[in-house]
């Protein structure tokens, strides 16, 4: 990510921590623009150009009662037919366009010393990334403005990997899901190192369409153990690609965010980018 735009991110996520903090005074325009040291009308501009919607709008998304809507929403969906008879659009991209290839014992025996590891870093709008791949699809994306740390941190899931300091097509498709268009975006394949049971839960998070959000509880009972909750809730901690598979869609019943592996902070941005994108 540029300096200019991680300094914009960086404003606009203290702008959304002020205004949650302060929401019952319903902070004005001017107010939450001083706290961040900018004028009015530009605190307004690159905050709609970030997330596509005003601040205030934007709020409304990762309130606690919109949340709570969502949840209730999703409990009263014909969400499992919808899904087997194909329903397109763009609060369906995840189950279109994201497949999830399990990697073979084969393929990460051994810390993975069978596996050539292409990696590189970028930026998007919720940070700067690292993103790897194989050569049968994306093993990794992680938020980490650091470099050496972000490639330490991919190193320690395949330590006897092969590693190359570049950009694929893989990637650079992958990569285009941060895009807001989305209508030329092809088939984004992962290529993952988990259990049985660890891949299961990943696949259904791509069942949570875009804009909405579920609960442990709810996922453990789509994969058919409706006391699994804490075991998904651990698969969900270990989601080894951010964004793609999207484990941050997923909150407490209260309706609360809760954690996430890459920072409660960047979830609600997420989760309000989202949410901007579809209503």
């Amino acid at each position: 990510m540029s300096t200019q735009s991680q300094i914009d991110y960086n404003r606009i996520a203290k702008a959304i921590e002020y205004i949650q903090s302060n929401f019952k005074l319903q902070p004005s325009l001017e107010e939450v623009a001083e706290k961040i040291h900018l004028s009015p009308t530009h605190f307004q501009k690159i905050f709609t150009d970030w997330a596509g919607t005003s601040p205030k709008k934007f709020l409304q998304f990762i309130s606690l009662e919109h949340a709570k809507n969502l949840l209730k929403e999703e409990k009263l969906s014909v969400f499992d037919t919808a899904y087997e008879t194909g329903f397109s659009s763009t609060s369906r991209l995840h189950d279109l366009f994201v497949k999830i290839e399990g990697m073979s014992p084969a393929e990460y025996k051994n810390g993975g010393k069978s596996l050539a590891i292409n990696y590189s870093f970028s930026e998007s709008p919720f940070g700067n990334i690292i993103v790897a791949s194989t050569e049968k699809g994306i093993c990794h994306l992680a938020f980490e403005n650091d470099k050496e740390t972000a490639l330490g941190n991919l190193k320690i899931q395949f330590p006897n990997a092969s590693f190359f300091e570049r950009q694929d097509e893989l990637q650079k498709n992958a990569l285009s899901i941060f895009d807001k268009d989305w209508n030329s975006l092809n088939t984004i394949k992962l290529h993952l190192k988990g259990t049985d049971f660890q891949l299961k839960v990943w696949e259904s998070l791509l069942t949570i369409p875009l804009g909405k959000l579920s609960t442990y509880g709810n996922l453990a009972q789509k994969i058919g153990n409706a006391k699994a909750s804490r075991a998904v809730g651990t698969a969900i901690g270990s989601n080894p690609v951010a964004f793609l598979i999207p484990c941050h869609r997923v909150i407490q019943s209260s309706g609360n965010m809760g954690g996430y592996r890459w920072g409660s902070e960047r979830k609600q941005l997420i989760i309000g980018w989202e949410g901007s994108q579809i209503y």
